[in-house]
Order: C-alpha cells, then structure tokens, then sequence
C-alpha cells in the first residue's frame, strides 16, 4: 500500500479543523519501524500542537498523535529486536492520527499479555510521562506521601496507580464526586474535589502537617504556589503540563526554607536515547504489572479515526475519565 488514510491538522484552531486526508505511507528509516496502526491514543499535547501551541520536534511528522498499538509492517535497517508482524505499542514523535507511522524501534513495546490493542494505544504516552516524571524526577519511595492533581485524567489514573504500587500514599485532586470516586477506586487514600475543598488545607490535615513529598502537577497558574506550600520540608514539585498558564508569583523563602525541588519535563522534545531508557525501566519494571492485571488503563471511549474531531472536542469538555483512543 502506498497511500493511507490520516487526519491532519488543515489549520490552527479548535476540533473542526481535524479533518481526514490521503497521504503516502511514511518510508522507514534507519533504526526505525513501520507501524500498521490498530489503535492511536488521544492526548492533551494532541490539542495543544491543533491549535498551534506545541510544533513538532524538527523531523517529526506534522499530523498528531503521540502513540499508537498495531502490527510491524517493515523493519529498518539496524532493527534487531523486531519483526514483521510483531504486536506492538509505541511512543510516537507525531503522527498517529494515521493508518502507518514510522518510530523509533527503541520506543515500541510489546503488547503486554490481556490487554486489546485498543487498551494497548492507551499507555505509552501516559506511562512513559508518569514513570518518567514521578518515579525519575520525583523520586518518589514507599511510605511518601504523593499528590497528583487531575486525578481522573489518563495521567492522573495511571499516576495513581503507579504510586500506590510503589506503597506511596497516594491522594487527588478532581473536579466532580463521580471522579473522585474512581480515584478512590484505583487506590487514592482519598480525592478532594477541588471545586468544593482546598487541597491545601485538607493535605494539611491528613499529614498532620507535615506536608505532600511530591507533587504531580499538569494545573500550573495559581496552584504554583498553593504546590509549594502544600509540600514537605524536602518535597519536590514536578510540573508536566500548564492547563491553567505557565505563569505564577512564588515566594522563593518557602523554597530555601523547606529545602524544595522544583522541576519538570516534557516528553516529545527529549533525545531518542532518552525515551529509549525509559522504554527499558517501564519493560522491567511496570509491564509486568500490566501483564499480570495489577494494573491496568483506564478507558473512557473510543471513536473511528475520522471522528477525531468528536474525540477532541470530548477530551476538552474535560468530562471522560482515563483515555480516550481513536480506532483505525
């Protein structure tokens, strides 16, 4: 086959502007796979990249869509690991929204055992950016207490998961009861609803004052400061997303005092070398886990490819809970 069907982006600007189209199928490079795609993930950088807010790296495609599970359908040159036929799911550098895409074949895994493809489509982008960020950033240990806010998205329900397996406390923040339920559910010690309590106080109170260790952020704005001074003598703040503005006004005497680290990451800029060892932890560490059902993704809803613009738009009512996955 020569020409596949995609989604493209036809101009910045909100879900409409997704639309279907014909492209050649991507040629396979060096060190790189070809993917049949089965199931691709939808996430928020998906949005941020459709309205022009986050351009692909230098080389990467120009259609969205940062993972995807499917079938090898051509290995490169250099490619051991893989074969042709070979179930698999991946970290993508664009362009899921599509019937082939081409990746790196240190970013794919194998399909852990009982999961679909459809829930397979759904962990890379969300596993590599919790591990990577929590666990290697936030270096967070058994007994720590651990607070991620957007608690019922795909980051939020794989984060809690991850920590609470690791034996963190884990706690929550979401926007409705029936999220914080699920939350609950998944293994939060407890979920505040933000809209009805403050996380500030009630992290206070189920410390006994001592404060969060660390702090999974993707809200920014003006819970940069609340973050900081939710957090333990020692806490580190791990930012990954600003849904609410990169900007904030932060006293930094709570810094020095409590002794804080402030960092963050985002996943698609960094090096091919760096996403392949995170690649190699998650095998190790986490497939396992998902192969033997301890942990598992969470779905909300899935749409043909060509619904991608139905799918966006649901993504950003911010009312699914989990992953939302177009299927090819």
């Amino acid at each position: 086959m020569s020409k596949m069907n995609v989604v493209e982006i036809s101009k910045p600007g909100g879900p409409e502007v997704l639309v279907p189209a014909v492209r050649d199928v991507p040629e396979v490079g060096y060190g790189d796979i070809l993917i049949r795609v089965t199931a691709a993930g939808v996430n928020r950088p998906d949005a941020l990249q459709r309205a022009g807010a986050y351009d692909p790296p230098k080389g990467a495609s120009d259609l969205p869509g940062l993972e995807c599970s499917g079938t090898i359908a051509a290995v490169g040159a250099g490619v051991t690991r893989w074969n042709v036929n070979d179930e698999v799911c991946a970290l993508l550098p664009g362009g899921g929204y599509a019937e082939y895409v081409t990746t790196p074949a240190d970013h794919a895994l194998p399909v852990p055992k009982g999961l679909d493809m459809v829930q397979a489509a759904a962990l890379c982008e969300t596993f590599f950016t919790v591990y990577s960020n929590v666990f290697m950033r936030g270096d967070l240990h058994a007994g720590e207490v651990f607070l991620v806010h957007g608690g019922s998205s795909g980051i939020g329900t794989t984060a809690i998961q991850l920590a609470a397996k690791a034996g963190a406390r884990v706690f929550a923040t979401a926007g409705s009861a029936e999220k914080c339920a699920k939350c609950v559910e998944l293994g939060a010690e407890r979920a505040i609803n933000y809209r009805e309590e403050d996380f500030v106080e009630v992290m206070q109170a189920e410390t006994e004052g001592r404060g969060i260790n660390v702090i999974l952020d993707m809200v920014g704005g003006n819970y940069i400061p609340r973050n900081v001074k939710a957090l333990a003598i020692g806490g580190r703040l791990v930012q990954i997303a600003f849904l609410g503005g990169a900007t904030a006004e932060l006293n930094f005497a709570q810094v020095m005092v409590k002794r804080l680290t402030i960092t963050g990451s985002t996943l698609r800029p960094q090096s091919n070398v760096a996403k392949a060892a995170i690649a190699r932890s998650l095998e190790t560490k986490i497939w396992p886990m998902l192969s033997d059902g301890t942990i598992a993704p969470v779905m909300d809803s899935t749409f043909p490819l060509a619904e991608a613009a139905i799918a966006h738009a649901k993504m950003e009512t911010s009312k699914h809970i989990g992953k939302i996955v177009l299927v090819i």
